[in-house]
């Protein structure tokens, strides 16, 4: 291939939706059942946590980490943060990257999503990670090559912009995200993803960036009530065809690219909308047999396990923000024999890890 860096063309493209138009509706109607679902949730807060570290796992999976939720979340309950771990590096990307989520949420209460919004999620993703020295919340100033490792220039797959072309090549993609004279925001959406990724404007971490950006666009422009529609699970599963897609725009085929991620879109609102779901008819289930704990610090307890299914008695205890870790460690055991949670290691005497196992059967279906 030409060794020569490509230049995005201008936006926005020249398309034809016409073809396109049966998945964009069905992807429409599939967010607003999503939605729907989690407005009616007792208190969605239930499903952000879980959603979120799912999200960031999978995400990162498609860099190339290789920690499992259940070990990002035993991780969290142990507050070790992974140091002694062989899941070190792993565990601080993922947590970067949940951080960046919740983070990217607070900053679109008080600004648009723009570049220096974009930077301040790349900071954070960057914190402490593999990518700390790779200029974290700034622009990349080297021109760099995206191939097999080790792979010369001339052997790369693509030679995004040289970086003095960025600055206004992001200053036109930040125009056209919110473009209201555009015919469909989730189109944007997926022409906006591409186009990130070919202007690639951080030395590390675009693709995470890329993929943190699709849910905060959604609930900035009201298509969903909170940013908890992710879409990395169906790229992690379609990681060729992703990667194929994006390549192929790169060759003049938008088409292909954009019924893939409307198709991504579809798929996920509606995964999500069965876990939501079943959530949902699982707490309401276990919070009517609550009176029988005697306590009125079981719902709180509750809300708790479902913010983090995996747990120790004094990780629960700071979580649920009971009075008194005695009280913590008694819901703890009422629970236990109540078959609600397990103990996940019966033969060991101290540090106890606790599992909400039901709903992690759903989280991780």
């Amino acid at each position: 291939m030409s060794n020569r860096p490509f230049t995005p063309l201008p936006l926005p493209p020249t398309l034809d939706l016409a073809p396109l138009l049966p998945i964009l509706v069905q992807a429409h109607e599939a967010i607003a059942r999503y939605d729907e679902a989690v407005i009616h949730l007792p208190n969605p807060r239930l499903v952000r946590r879980s959603f979120e570290t799912q999200e960031a796992v999978r995400s990162s999976s498609i860099e190339g980490t290789q920690a499992t939720l259940t070990d990002v979340l035993e991780l969290d309950a142990a507050d070790v943060r992974g140091e002694t771990t062989r899941l070190h590096g792993d565990y601080r990307e993922i947590a970067n990257y949940r951080r960046a989520i919740a983070h990217g949420q607070e900053l679109l209460e008080k600004r648009p999503l723009a570049e220096v919004v974009i930077k301040e999620l790349h900071c954070i993703l960057l914190d402490s990670s593999r990518g700390m020295h790779r200029s974290p919340g700034e622009f990349r100033r080297h021109q760099v090559h995206i191939g097999p490792p080790g792979a010369t220039i001339d052997e790369a797959r693509f030679i995004p912009p040289e970086p003095h072309k960025i600055p206004e090549l992001f200053s036109d993609l930040m125009k056209y995200l919110h473009d209201d004279s555009q015919p469909d925001r989730l189109i944007q959406a997926a022409v906006a993803h591409y186009q990130f990724e070919a202007i690639h404007p951080f030395a590390d971490g675009n693709g995470r960036v890329g993929r943190i950006m699709i849910p905060l666009y959604l609930y900035e422009k009201g298509l969903t009530s909170y940013p908890n529609l992710y879409l990395s699970e169906f790229l992690e599963q379609h990681r060729r065809d992703y990667y194929e897609a994006l390549g192929g725009v790169s060759r003049g085929d938008w088409h292909t690219w954009i019924a893939l991620f409307l198709r991504a879109v579809r798929t996920q609102a509606l995964i999500t909308k069965r876990r939501v779901d079943e959530i949902d008819a699982l707490y309401r289930e276990i919070h009517a047999t609550l009176p029988s704990f005697q306590s009125r610090y079981a719902p709180s307890f509750l809300d708790a396990l479902f913010m983090t299914p995996i747990f120790t008695r004094a990780s629960i205890f700071n979580q649920a923000e009971l009075p008194s870790k005695q009280l913590a460690s008694a819901l703890v055991d009422k629970f236990c024999q109540a078959g609600l949670i397990v103990d996940a290691a019966p033969h060991r005497q101290r540090n106890k890890t606790f599992v909400f196992r039901r709903l992690l059967q759903i989280v991780d279906a």
